[in-house]
């Protein structure tokens, strides 16, 4: 029987910046018996690079998962390194919840003592910092760089390689020979571009949150594994339309 995945973009992007999102995705890497869809959510940030987006991220990723199970979906991924809705979402449904920063950072540290974070600006800094102490992984930081470059969350790094690219490896090469990094984490799934690129020239592993986060799915399904419900216990009442209705666009 087919498994279906539901993978949630947080910001809000039309066809084609769903397509570039998917990209991430080999065909050859998912294997036979398993659907996936990547969904954008209806509303919300536009950049994650603040406080006020990220409480958005949250609310609308929470939306869009909010009804998978009744979808008939096996399973639901986050396309965000913050994980925005990941535990509410683990409260709401049965089926399992997975976010690319968790699985990443514990991948991570399975593979090196020391990891760092490399991302395109610091602006996304504060997300790390806040899951990274809520998984209490703080210890295992080796550090967060970033290149300075305003992010573009539709069309990610098509067209820039030339720019990018270097500068993407040169804070890498950075942050293993001064700070200690043994594992390098891509700091956001709109980076996947660079994945191929930066594994071939660098010294130690590079993880790529998106396409991790998505080969442990599979494995935890095949595995029957899922979250616990004491960790993540059900609403005893629960109020989902009511909350959305004036806050989702109908289509």
């Amino acid at each position: 029987m087919t498994k279906k995945i539901k993978i949630i973009v947080p910001i809000p992007v039309d066809e084609n910046g769903v397509k570039n999102r998917r990209e991430q995705l080999p065909d050859e890497l998912i294997r036979p018996g398993y659907d996936v869809e990547f969904v954008s959510v209806k509303n919300g940030a536009a950049l994650g690079d603040s406080y006020y987006d990220t409480m958005l991220m949250d609310m609308f990723v929470f939306e869009a998962g909010l009804k998978a199970q009744e979808e008939g979906f096996d399973a639901v991924c986050i396309d965000t390194v913050s994980d925005s809705g990941l535990y509410a979402l683990r409260s709401r449904l049965d089926i399992p919840v997975f976010g690319p920063g968790q699985i990443a950072f514990h991948v991570a540290c399975m593979l090196g003592h020391k990891f760092s974070v490399i991302t395109m600006w610091d602006e996304w800094f504060h997300l790390y910092k806040k899951t990274l102490t809520e998984y209490g992984l703080q210890h295992k930081l080796a550090s967060m760089r970033s290149i300075n470059t305003r992010p573009d969350l539709s069309e990610l790094l098509a067209g820039k390689e030339e720019i990018i690219f270097e500068k993407l490896e040169r804070e890498s090469i950075k942050a293993i020979n001064e700070d200690g990094a043994d594992v390098i984490v891509l700091g956001s799934t709109t980076m996947h571009q660079s994945y191929e690129y930066l594994k071939e020239r660098l010294p130690v592993p590079v993880l790529n949150p998106g396409l991790v986060m998505y080969k442990y799915c599979e494995v935890f399904l095949e595995l029957g594994l899922g979250h616990s419900k004491k960790a993540f216990p059900s609403p005893e009442i629960r109020n989902d339309d009511q909350i959305f209705s004036r806050l989702v666009a109908q289509k």
